[in-house]
């Protein structure tokens, strides 16, 4: 029986260099979609998928993470005093059960590959899943759910795919797909960057669930693009032992590196939200008329 699913790392030490000047006293990942800070949406998701323990790497300036997922007993207090009730059960509710979260700095921007083999003895000899925060991804079903779920059917390494338009296919991150193991879950038979020649329209989207051995593959790592440890890389050899399955997500993906994925997943969740959504829909009629 394949082992539980029970960790995710989020790589959380970007500059968020696209968003100054607002990221050089705010972490990119606590601006906020709607009242909720961008990150929250992606622990929420790791939190559906039964996931107990989340790593945060982090890098210098970044205190404020986990002070948002700590006990704030002053702000406590004071709602409680002034009977705010729907606030404090929010913050009550956000809040991850204590020990539940770790915290470790990677200390320099060498990638994503990095990023993950910083969190590798807090992981340990156990599978687990990264989540990249910048990529907000919404459905009914959360995308990491349907991971863990194709997981323990296969017990294989697990990468979340998108379809793009086939002619934009050679600007991503491309799966070659053999059997088809399910509905939406598809042997991965090649990981090719920005292929010539792409053999599917299927692009990876951010969310993987890899075996511990990628720690060891990680820490032999030659610099890739860029002058980086890239994940893909040491995936790629990993793929040599070890079977890869691509579940396909069908909801949306909302970029929140961008500053057009940010915009537009402010208005998406704002949308959702049955207490804002008369007023920000009318208000959004207005500007497109302007």
């Amino acid at each position: 029986m394949s082992k539980k699913i029970r960790k995710a790392v989020l790589p959380v030490a970007g500059l968020g260099t696209r968003f100054l000047p607002a990221t050089k006293a705010v972490p990119k990942e606590m601006m906020t979609i709607v009242d909720r800070p961008a990150l929250q949406y992606v622990v929420d998701e790791a939190r559906a998928a039964g996931i107990e323990h989340i790593i945060f790497v982090t890098g210098r300036g970044k205190a404020v993470i986990e002070d948002h997922f700590d006990v704030a007993y002053e702000l406590q207090q004071t709602l409680e005093a002034r009977a705010k009730t729907e606030a404090l059960e929010t913050l009550k509710r956000d809040l991850p059960l204590a020990g539940s979260c770790s915290f470790t700095r990677q200390q320099a921007p060498l990638g994503l590959g990095h990023a993950v083999w910083c969190a590798r003895d807090i992981v340990g000899d156990e599978p687990f899943a990264v989540l990249l925060p910048d990529m907000l991804m919404k459905h009914t079903t959360p995308c990491l759910k349907s991971m863990v779920e194709a997981y323990e059917q296969t017990g294989a390494n697990v990468i979340s795919v998108e379809e793009c338009d086939p002619a934009m296919a050679h600007q991503y991150g491309i799966i070659g797909v053999g059997k088809t193991l399910a509905e939406d879950t598809y042997e991965v038979t090649a990981m090719i960057e920005k292929p010539k020649n792409p053999p599917s329209n299927l692009f990876i989207s951010g969310r993987y669930i890899l075996q511990p051995e990628i720690f060891g593959l990680l820490s032999s790592q030659e610099k890739g693009a860029g002058g980086e440890i890239q994940l893909t890389d040491s995936m790629l050899r990993l793929m040599e032992t070890s079977p890869f399955v691509g579940v396909r997500f069908r909801g949306t993906t909302y970029d929140t590196g961008t500053k057009l994925g940010f915009l537009m997943a402010n208005i998406a969740y704002a949308m959702d939200r049955t207490d804002i959504h008369p007023d920000i829909a009318g208000e959004l009629a207005g500007v497109l008329k302007r």
